[in-house]
């Protein structure tokens, strides 16, 4: 069969089909597991009074013991009702019925937008150092022969262990999160940075050379876009990583934030919330993947056309724009916090304004090439 041939490329059709398929198969897998693991337990009233409760130091106890086990022994057999109930697995239907109450309950959605804007920070941070530091290490041989192995180093950190360190020189605030989080992200993405640059074709350098290019030039026209095109596809990557890190971080001193809540379930055994908080996880994060793709055939257009097209310019500056004001955000939280309300009122302006100048860029290429 065709569909079976080694590398093959499918459709988008046949990609729908199988997805659907696949997606079916893993709910039914998921849904006989949970079955598999259930538990009937028979709906009567034991005796209140535990047997462990009862010392064994004498007679008269030990012959109160096996008169409640032989007692609440008949009534199990005895029982006309059941109930099933699943201790390691909720089912899918289970899960689907607590979303109602996460919502309505919980306010999930609030906690979604703490951890996605404790993650927006964090990226800030970690990208705000790592590509400057990771194009002075990697771009002069000086400072790359003496932080190199350092930097490759980082790598074998275990993070998780470092929370207390964190907790030591941040507390158990906002700052230790973000903080935690950025340099979880900047382990990985500082080595990954110079490799980058390390991969920079030798026929765009020597081509520059020859047209006469300073030090300057060549870092502005040459590094920095080639690096920058593979860089967005690896903090892509990280993005996942990154959920990581910040529900590790939500773990302490639980106040807001979807890892906050994941533990408040875990602690009160609600299996079910459990899955579809894990769920929301799972759509955020492939909502910002989706992001990230957008991001890479607009801000790198090069990848995916084979000409300048019209309507790119405008949703470059509107993108810009979008990450100008994110910065600002960022820094009134630090220097100015009072400020907050007005700020907002501000970047939700802006935001909007953004949004429609990217559409009206959208809607130029549509009338004109198709990509490649």
């Amino acid at each position: 069969m065709k569909i079976f041939n080694l590398n093959k490329e499918l459709t988008r059709q046949e990609n729908w089909i199988y997805g659907t398929i696949g997606l079916i198969l893993m709910v039914g897998l998921w849904w006989a597991a949970a079955e598999a693991f259930s538990e009937t337990r028979s709906l009567v009233e034991t005796t209140q009074q535990l047997p462990s409760t009862i010392g064994k130091d004498s007679t008269a106890n030990m012959a109160k013991l096996d008169s409640i086990l032989r007692a609440d022994s008949i009534k199990i057999a005895n029982a006309t009702e059941y109930v099933k109930e699943y201790p390691l697995l909720p089912t899918p239907l289970h899960v689907v019925q607590s979303f109602p109450r996460l919502f309505q309950k919980d306010n999930i959605l609030w906690h979604v937008w703490v951890s996605i804007w404790r993650n927006l920070k964090g990226y800030f941070w970690a990208i705000a150092f790592a590509i400057p530091v990771g194009f002075l290490l990697g771009l002069f041989p000086i400072f790359k022969g003496m932080f190199k192995n350092q930097v490759d180093a980082l790598r074998y950190l275990p993070l998780t262990a470092l929370t207390g360190l964190f907790m030591l020189w941040f507390g158990i605030s906002e700052s230790m999160k973000v903080a935690f989080l950025a340099f979880g992200i900047i382990v990985y993405l500082l080595p990954v940075v110079m490799q980058r640059i390390e991969e920079v074709e030798a026929t765009y350098l020597k081509t520059v050379f020859t047209l006469g290019a300073n030090t300057w030039q060549t870092i502005k026209n040459v590094y920095f876009p080639s690096v920058m095109s593979k860089l967005i596809d690896d903090i892509r990557v990280l993005t996942a990583i990154s959920w990581t890190y910040i529900i590790i971080a939500e773990y302490i001193n639980r106040e807001d934030g979807i890892g906050s809540m994941i533990q408040i379930k875990q602690r009160l055994q609600m299996r079910a919330d459990m899955f579809a908080i894990l769920l929301i996880i799972i759509t955020v994060g492939f909502l910002q993947d989706r992001i990230f793709v957008y991001l890479d055939k607009r801000l790198f257009p090069h990848k995916y056309y084979k000409s300048a097209i019209s309507g790119l310019k405008d949703i470059k500056y509107g993108i810009y724009l979008v990450f100008g004001i994110f910065i600002v955000k960022v820094m009134q939280e630090i220097f100015y916090p009072q400020a907050g309300d007005m700020t907002n009122n501000i970047v939700y302006i802006v935001l909007i304004s953004s949004v429609l100048y990217m559409l009206y860029g959208e809607f130029k290429i549509s009338k004109t090439v198709k990509p490649i």
